[in-house]
């Protein structure tokens, strides 16, 4: 914690200034005011009121908001993009989104610029044309690491073509319409199953919210599902981006999956949302019927690539070793218990947006029972 190190902590080497600040307390003093931030999340394992007091109300922004965002953002990071300038209740607001590494737009000479226009036009009165920026920019995602610029006025999309795909687990696949009732079993902490569309047949974007509906059932009383939308090329080769995370993903306590009452929202660009807030230990063997939020999405896929959703027990995993950091090894959310096998009976559905110009193929959704889903 910086606060209070004064000139114990780092000292800043442009400036030659405490990066805490100037203020140095005796370190007795600083401790006795500290949290014990693990033990506290050890002790509140749902969400209750020290989560609660800790959540901001974001319908009560009034002030001016530019929310900037990366398509490979770390953890939690997009949703609160997106979810903070949707709900933000500010009438001047604007999303920015884009790719590359977690910080990098934020020290180019363009992303410094945008930031300068934003706090120059809102902080010194500057009449730089400000007032006629897109309230949305997005750099949309092409392969090989190439991004288009382009303006919109909302965010999701108002001109997406919501698209429905089914899990087929007899044949691995991604489909227009439900196929035969099957089901699917892996291991916990394998790479679960992965199921695959069709080629597209000319170039398609895929840009906005994600979300699916599965039927799942677990030898355990508790488990984790992650949910990863996937791009492959022609020859099944996959299309990864750079940043954080070259997927999109999700992932859901199955134990915790309570949905809310009334909160079961309908519109394809808000998915359902679990509170969190209770505690209901599965029945080993019984089928569960979950709706899970992927994380928003936009690239764009070549003539004859695939998209593909992978459903596992674990956390995504390319394979690869990345220059910057170790392979991972373990699921961040279930690294203390046992694999379990699960068993997918498949019906997913999930609501993909896609800009207005290319062909209506969409993300996944999903399976073989049939029923109508919130997401």
């Amino acid at each position: 914690m910086q606060n209070g190190t004064g000139t114990r902590g780092r000292i800043n080497r442009n400036t030659g200034e405490p990066i805490g600040g100037p203020q140095t307390e005796d370190p007795e003093a600083l401790r006795a005011r500290t949290a014990d931030l693990p033990r506290e999340q050890r002790e509140h394992k749902l969400f209750d009121a020290y989560y609660r007091e800790r959540t901001p109300v974001l319908e009560d922004i009034e002030v001016p908001v530019l929310s900037r965002g990366n398509w490979g953002g770390i953890g939690l990071h997009l949703r609160g993009n997106t979810e903070g300038f949707m709900r933000a209740g500010s009438r001047q607001k604007w999303l920015e989104l884009h790719g590359d590494t977690h910080w990098t737009e934020y020290y180019t000479p363009q992303g410094r610029n945008l930031m300068r226009r934003f706090y120059d036009h809102f902080l010194k009165g500057e009449d730089n044309g400000w007032d006629r920026q897109p309230r949305v920019l997005l750099n949309v995602r092409h392969p090989n690491e190439k991004f288009v610029e382009r303006g919109e006025n909302e965010w999701p999309l108002a001109r997406t073509q919501w698209t429905r795909n089914y899990l087929d687990a007899g044949a691995d696949a991604l489909l227009p319409e439900p196929g035969a009732e099957a089901s699917k079993s892996f291991r916990g902490f394998s790479q679960g199953v992965t199921f695959y569309g069709a080629p597209v047949r000319q170039a398609t974007e895929i840009t906005g919210p994600v979300a699916a509906k599965v039927f799942i059932a677990s030898s355990t009383r508790d488990a984790d599902l992650f949910l990863s939308l996937r791009a492959y090329t022609a020859n099944g080769r996959e299309i990864l981006f750079g940043g954080f995370r070259a997927e999109r993903s999700a992932g859901l306590r199955l134990a915790a999956r309570l949905a809310p009452q009334a909160g079961c929202r309908q519109e394809p660009a808000v998915p359902a949302r679990h509170p969190h807030d209770e505690e209901q230990p599965l029945a080993p063997g019984e089928i569960y019927e979950l709706d899970v939020e992927i994380w928003p999405t936009s690239i764009v896929l070549p003539a004859g690539a695939r998209i593909a959703l992978t459903v596992a027990g674990r956390d995504y995993d390319h394979q690869l070793l990345a220059r910057s950091c170790p392979r991972r090894r373990r699921s961040t959310a279930a690294s203390a218990r046992p694999a379990a096998p699960s068993t997918c009976t498949t019906k997913r559905r999930t609501g993909r947006p896609k800009s207005s110009t290319a062909p209506p193929r969409c993300t996944p959704a999903a399976g073989t029972r049939r029923t109508c889903c919130c997401p």
